[in-house]
């Protein structure tokens, strides 16, 4: 089964590209490699939910950092989608993630699980991938995870 069947599948519909906050584009094709600038979790050209992730009051919960992973993740795969036209014939090499933390917070590989397990259910082998996990003090326009992407394209 061909991942854009596998979209249909799940119920995923990947949404429209989100327009970059600054000087760059989402994603550059280089070769059979496509790069994918950082993806914040943009849905209807908002974020939902903006702050620190972390333990306590005031802080993004790591369950729904987790599940903006995964936003992050889904807006990656629209701009990898956009560059080469479909997905069928992809694979995820790699997966950088960044989550603005509290700093007593060190649960990033966790919150960045979210993005790793939709390209798993999607992408099934095709889907298996290197990744970090990074957490930073902060990320543009206050967003709580920050996702970018390398992909690889078939010859073909």
């Amino acid at each position: 089964m061909g991942v854009e069947a596998r979209l249909a599948e799940l119920g995923v519909t990947l949404p429209e590209v989100a327009a970059p906050v600054a000087a760059y584009v989402p994603a550059v094709r280089s070769g059979n490699l496509v790069h994918v600038s950082g993806q914040l979790p943009f849905v209807d050209g908002k974020l939902a939910v903006t702050g620190k992730v972390g333990e306590g009051p005031g802080l993004v919960a790591p369950a729904d950092a987790a599940e903006l992973a995964r936003v992050c993740v889904l807006n990656a795969l629209a701009a990898v989608r956009q560059v080469v036209g479909t997905l069928d014939g992809v694979r995820i090499v790699r997966i950088g993630g960044y989550v603005a933390s509290d700093p007593s917070f060190t649960g990033q590989p966790l919150v960045l699980n979210g993005a790793s397990l939709a390209i798993g259910a999607i992408f099934d082998e095709a889907g298996i991938h290197a990744r970090s996990a990074v957490g930073v003090a902060s990320l543009p326009l206050d967003a709580p995870v920050e996702v970018e992407m390398l992909a690889e394209v078939a010859e073909g």
